[in-house]
């Protein structure tokens, strides 16, 4: 017998299996079933919902799923929607566990990051710098990128470059903890 909560998964996991049967590559499959905008977060507009569904087998399914779509040789990531890029400032320890774990399970630092990624990851393992109120990741907006000047972007890229042999730096605001006005970002694919 099903329960409630069971029944309410059913509809997802049946429309993550269609998708996952058409054979998109893995970015169409994230985006459109645990992106921002996707099935998972447009039934569950509750963090407990979430968190709950992020629990289950259903879910557990779908994360097979997305496995299997990335192991995928027959396209690139940057097919379906443009990349990001984000700098991730880590002590040199860390890299070099990264790096060995990568090499010992043969793939690349960036293959195995984005694995991590899209792990569930439990609250109470994420430090916070926040020092009022419990965190709301679905029902407030996410930030928006700055606007940077014309004058900064070089090759399409607002990070710095390297113009004439002169290495030109963007300038970044100065970090505040993050408010309570401000959405936590404890991804439903977390590292």
């Amino acid at each position: 017998m099903l329960t409630q909560s069971t029944e309410k998964y059913q509809p997802i996991l049946q429309s993550a299996r269609q998708l996952f049967e058409s054979e998109p590559d893995w970015v169409t499959f994230f985006r459109e079933i645990l992106g921002v905008d996707g099935v998972v977060r447009r039934q569950f507009t509750r963090l407990e919902d979430l968190t709950a569904f992020e629990k289950s087998q259903e879910f557990e399914q779908i994360q097979k799923w997305l496995v299997k779509l990335r192991e995928q040789k027959n396209s690139t990531d940057t097919e379906s929607e443009p990349t990001r890029v984000i700098t991730v400032r880590l002590p040199k320890s860390m890299h070099e566990y990264l790096r060995t774990e990568a090499h010992d399970l043969r793939t690349s630092m960036n293959k195995l990051c984005i694995s991590k990624l899209l792990q569930v990851i439990e609250q109470d393992l994420i430090p916070t710098e926040r020092s009022s109120g419990g965190p709301s990741r679905l029902n407030k907006p996410a930030p928006q990128p700055m606007a940077q000047p014309a004058a900064a972007s070089i090759g399409g890229s607002t990070m710095g470059g390297n113009v004439g042999g002169h290495t030109s730096h963007t300038s970044h605001p100065q970090h505040s903890p993050i408010s309570s006005s401000q959405p936590v970002f404890r991804s439903a694919s977390g590292f």
